[in-house]
């Protein structure tokens, strides 16, 4: 805040950065920043592409018993559940004074496009990083058309 009185931008373009940096210190309760995204700290954390032949989805969830990931797919709703259990070193309580590394239950739930063929799903858990490929259908695939 104490920048913003000693600072002054120069161009409109400088004043406009000003601007988003203090909107994004005011509203920074976790709202989204863009159309498509979540808010700041959600998780766990995805990152989503599309290849060819499947959607792919990655979700990056460390420290976590695959067992413990439940991944659901219910009217193109990919569902992604589980549960980080706070860590506790030793049998003694300890005081904290920062924690960073969230804990408790978690869901994320990502729309799948109508192409995708839901009765075509894996799910692999490894190195705390959840992939989850979902097929598209053959009529959404790419076709070679021999030219006559």
């Amino acid at each position: 805040m104490i920048d913003a009185l000693f600072y002054r931008p120069q161009g409109l373009f400088d004043q406009l950065a000003s601007l988003q940096r203090t909107l994004s210190r005011s509203l920074a309760d976790g709202l989204p920043d863009a159309i498509r995204s979540t808010a700041a700290g959600s998780a766990p954390p995805v990152n989503i592409g599309r290849t060819p032949a499947s959607i792919e989805v990655y979700a990056f969830a460390p420290g976590l018993d695959a067992a413990s990931i439940d991944v659901t797919i219910e009217r193109g709703v990919l569902r992604i559940a589980g549960e980080r259990k706070p860590v506790q070193p030793g049998n003694e309580p300890v005081q904290t004074y920062a924690s960073e590394r969230s804990h408790g239950r978690f869901v994320r739930a990502l729309s799948l496009p109508d192409d995708a063929d839901t009765s075509k799903v894996e799910a692999h858990y490894r190195d705390g990083l959840l992939r989850v490929s979902v097929a598209l259908q053959a009529s959404a695939q790419p076709q070679r058309i021999a030219v006559q």
